[in-house]
């Protein structure tokens, strides 16, 4: 004999709205995390566009035949860029400061992100890094 069919379907919508909370949840915290990493790119961005423009400051002006010129001094571009992370908030690093030209200094800054909420659904932790250029020159 074929056993009755239930009409009682009392709870069979539960697991479905249990399921799309979780589902909802997760997407939640993954958009969280998204936008976690955005800021914390766009602040090491800032934070190498500030080491930079230290980084051309340290300039000499030097007297020449063609008038005055200026060039930057390695040691100082970097000792200034560093002073700059000094005083930053969090744990961003100077990689380099590179002043190939005479009035240009690029720095590179570099951080590590770690994920708000929610280590099973994005990775452990992303290396951030950025590059900024800037270049002293005078006026006049």
């Amino acid at each position: 004999m074929i056993a009755p069919l239930r009409d009682d379907e009392r709870g069979s919508v539960l697991p479905l709205v249990a399921g799309y909370a979780a589902l909802g949840l997760a997407v939640i915290l993954v958009a969280i995390n998204a936008l976690s990493l955005f800021v914390a790119q766009k602040r090491v961005d800032a934070l190498a566009d500030a080491a930079a423009l230290a980084a051309s400051d340290g300039f000499e002006i030097v007297a020449g035949d063609a008038g005055p010129s200026i060039r930057l001094d390695p040691a100082t571009a970097a000792r200034q860029a560093q002073e700059v992370l000094d005083v930053a908030p969090g744990d961003a690093v100077l990689v380099g400061v590179d002043t190939a030209s005479e009035s240009t200094a690029r720095a590179t800054v570099a951080a590590e992100w770690q994920p708000f909420l929610l280590g099973i659904a994005v990775p452990a932790s992303v290396d951030l890094r950025a590059t900024s250029t800037s270049r002293a020159a005078l006026a006049g």
